[in-house]
């Protein structure tokens, strides 16, 4: 590796400096934002990756060709100060302190007088003339926190591990320890031990490794790096100062998460072996049945991919129609049941695929930059070739095959298998006339595939919003679709670093993310199992069972006879609690706030909330502590001290913040603690009919035991269409006061939407006596 030892202003520009470096190489550095710049490293001859897909600021979406990457019109690009000195440049602005190190080359970021993120002092920019390859590094404390970095696993907190952002189809990955997974995310928030956060984004297709203090070098100090295996460093820093802020900023970067249908957030399920069968359509059938029989609402089903499949081979957008030789009457009954229905979609098309003469004939896959034609590989048990994306007629056949054979059947897509893992190293996307090698346009192909799967579904039902879901794909997927974990296991552990995969997730920008239930792969769960995993996934923003088990056995609610009625109840709970669940969902979709939230998430100036543990926060008011062991009946729960006071959601008891208590966890109930004030809407009625649409409400109000105060407004609209943006919509103001005497609630309704219902309920927590006083404008109120 060749190090950039010495850098010299070249001058300052509208929106920044340029520098000098070594070998004819220039650093740009750009401010964008009073609190956010970003470093440029420009090669002598041009960036290799001219264009980006991820960067999508101000709400505005990319040009399906990318945006040039030398393009900040999208920024604010604020006034700042530029002092020149011998050693060294500075560029301050109100919020951000740059400083360039000019020998050895270096950067320094300071705030409010502090110093939060520097470049190590040594060597901190290097590369590789041989192979391309690119490193920053940084430099390290022991008492940093890191997270993100998209679909990780293991601890939340990274600290200490090296990882890599390379998308694998990684079936029966091990939620602890594995990597890299699914996604491409080079994305990290870091944390120092002043308590500053700050976000570091490298806008890279590029394969990437991150080492967050795996590596020593005794004559470096303590540092970590990025390196970028085949692009451009080019790295956007901006400064919280709160976690919470940096989560909100990164979204505001890369696109806001889509807002979809209420329907989504009811419970789904799904499982490969069904479509699989010999007898698929009637196996889909009886399934609709037992959810009758068993009396299991579910809102979605997603259709494996086994209804394309003859034997092992998937021929996507093709029906068997030996297996499913009506799917119109298949249809009719899901839709006469109220379950919508999502199908898997697979990128790739084998070599006998009846469309593959014609794709080819288009130019439309993935080629040969040598011979010009499709790039083969491994998918599932053939060989063939993946559409491209970025080719025009490569879009064109896929949105139409998606009209024809799935959405005139009123059938969503699923995007699934679309790593894209083609190791040819001659194969290049067509890049909209300006090609691109793969290894710089693996993540970009899965981005653009759900783009078009989402504008596909737009225009065949323009008033209605969209859902779609993808496994792969880089930042910017958020835009579009759901995501998920993948491929997990079935295990104890699984479920406990599962939970951990998904603070990891939202942390990362990923908002609407879950696991399947259960586990997709390896044994059956037993009874006990499913149960608690069930107990889980209610409070998932993405709530479904998926499995694909060698026996042909499905994960499903009534799997196991003897909890049927306690795995019923959870279900239950979560159309329950759709209310609250909706309110977090627009939130995340319109301020960038995650609907999952580690404790440090709400209580950051707490130490204790930094810890390892199985709990976390569903928005601002719930505190959920899963069980993850067997045979465990009760556990302990530590409550933040920033609540001041907390209540068992089931009972009604109060706990002083800032202890660990044990709580009772029966098979039937995990532990569930809300803060002193909380205000949880729910709907009013055990009658599951109306599904996640139920148009009851009750507001269930948590006071403490002393004086405070505390407010949450509860959102409402269609859950459907897209006249909220007309302004279709209500939010519903919620402010509570107590003392230790009394308590007062006011309800405020603003907005022009007219509520499905004409009375909220007032419920207070279990063994409340104090009087309740009322007081409304715009609805009515009743206890």
């Amino acid at each position: 590796m060749q190090p950039f030892v010495a850098a010299s202003l070249l001058g300052r520009t509208a929106e920044g400096a340029r520098f000098a470096l070594d070998d004819g190489w220039q650093c740009r550095i750009f401010v964008l934002a009073d609190d956010m710049a970003r470093v440029l490293l420009v090669p002598p001859d041009g960036l290799r990756e001219p264009r980006t897909w991820m960067v999508s600021p101000r709400g505005t979406d990319v040009r399906w060709e990318g945006r040039d990457r030398l393009d900040v019109t999208p920024f604010p690009c604020p006034a700042f100060d530029v002092d020149s000195r011998s050693d060294g440049t500075v560029l301050q602005t109100a919020a951000l302190r740059l400083t360039v190190r000019l020998h050895p080359f270096g950067l320094d970021w300071t705030t409010s007088g502090s110093r939060f993120a520097a470049d190590r002092g040594s060597h901190a920019y290097e590369w590789s003339p041989r192979s391309g390859v690119l490193r920053h590094y940084m430099a390290r404390q022991t008492t940093d926190r890191y997270f993100g970095l998209g679909d990780k696993t293991g601890a939340v907190d990274k600290h200490g591990r090296r990882l890599r952002t390379l998308a694998l189809d990684a079936l029966g990955y091990d939620a602890e320890t594995s990597d890299p997974l699914y996604k491409h995310w080079p994305y990290l928030v870091a944390r120092d031990a002043g308590g500053v956060a700050y976000g570091l984004f490298y806008d890279t297709l590029s394969g990437a490794v991150f080492d967050l203090g795996c590596e020593h070098d005794n004559y470096h100090g303590f540092y970590r790096y990025c390196e970028i295996e085949d692009g451009d460093l080019d790295y956007y820093l901006f400064v919280g100062p709160r976690i919470r802020d940096v989560v909100r900023k990164f979204a505001e970067l890369t696109g806001r998460m889509a807002l979809g249908p209420r329907w989504s957030l009811g419970y789904a399920n799904t499982a490969m072996s069904l479509t699989d069968a010999p007898d698929g359509q009637a196996r889909l059938s009886e399934f609709i049945d037992n959810a009758a029989r068993h009396d299991i609402p579910i809102s979605s089903f997603h259709l494996g991919s086994g209804y394309s499949s003859i034997g092992r081979r998937r021929y996507v957008f093709t029906w068997n129609h030996d297996k499913f030789p009506d799917p119109e009457a298949l249809v009719d009954k899901f839709r006469r049941s109220g379950i919508r229905l999502v199908a898997n979609i697979k990128p790739c098309l084998l070599d006998d695929h009846p469309a593959y003469p014609e794709v080819a004939a288009r130019g439309a896959f993935v080629g040969s930059a040598r011979s010009g034609e499709p790039s083969m590989g491994q998918f599932w048990d053939g060989q063939g070739a993946h559409i491209d994306f970025t080719h025009r007629e490569g879009v064109r056949w896929w949105q139409r095959s998606l009209e024809r054979q799935l959405l005139a059947y009123d059938i969503l897509g699923w995007n699934d298998n679309n790593e894209y893992e083609i190791w040819d190293e001659d194969a290049v996307s067509h890049g909209f006339g300006r090609p691109i090698p793969i290894a710089r346009s693996r993540p970009l192909q899965p981005l653009l595939m759900t783009r078009a799967t989402y504008e596909a579904q737009s225009a065949r039902s323009p008033d209605e919003r969209v859902f779609t879901v993808t496994r792969a794909g880089p930042p910017g997927i958020q835009r579009y679709a759901q995501t998920w974990s993948g491929d997990n296991t079935t295990s104890w552990r699984t479920l406990r670093w599962n939970i951990r995969m998904g603070l990891t997730m939202s942390l990362s920008g990923m908002f609407n993310t879950g696991h399947d239930v259960g586990g997709f792969h390896g044994p059956v769960p037993d009874p006990e199992l499913l149960v608690r995993w069930v107990q889980n996934g209610a409070f998932s923003p993405r709530f479904i069972m998926n499995s694909w088990k060698d026996g042909g056995e499905v994960n499903t609610p009534w799997l196991h006879q003897e909890v049927i009625p306690i795995i019923r109840d959870w279900i239950r709970l979560r159309y329950r609690l759709m209310p609250y669940l909706y309110t977090l969902y627009w939130r995340a979709a319109s301020f960038g706030e995650p609907m999952l939230r580690p404790l440090f998430y709400e209580f950051e100036n707490e130490p204790r909330a930094f810890a390892d543990t199985d709990d976390f926060m569903l928005g601002p008011s719930l505190l959920v502590a899963s069980v993850a062991e067997a045979g465990q009946r009760e556990r302990s729960v530590y409550l933040p001290s920033g609540a001041g006071e907390w209540v068992d959601f089931w009972l009604g008891t109060r706990f002083a913040g800032g202890q660990s208590i044990v709580a009772p966890a029966p098979l039937e109930r995990i532990p569930l603690f809300v803060p002193a004030g909380a205000i949880i809407p729910t709907t009013d009625t055990a009658d599951m009919r109306r599904l996640h649409d139920e148009p009851s409400r009750v507001l269930r109000v948590f006071p403490g035991s002393r004086r405070g105060a505390s407010t949450f407004t509860l959102y409402e609209d269609d859950g459907l269409t897209h006249r909220h943006r007309d302004g279709e919509r209500a939010e519903v103001e919620c402010a509570l006061e107590w003392n230790s005497r009394s308590i007062r609630l006011q309800v405020r309704k603003h907005g022009d939407y007219r509520l499905p219902y004409a009375a909220l309920r007032v419920m207070t927590a279990p063994g409340e006596r104090r009087p309740l006083q009322l007081a409304a404008k715009g609805i009515e109120l009743v206890v």
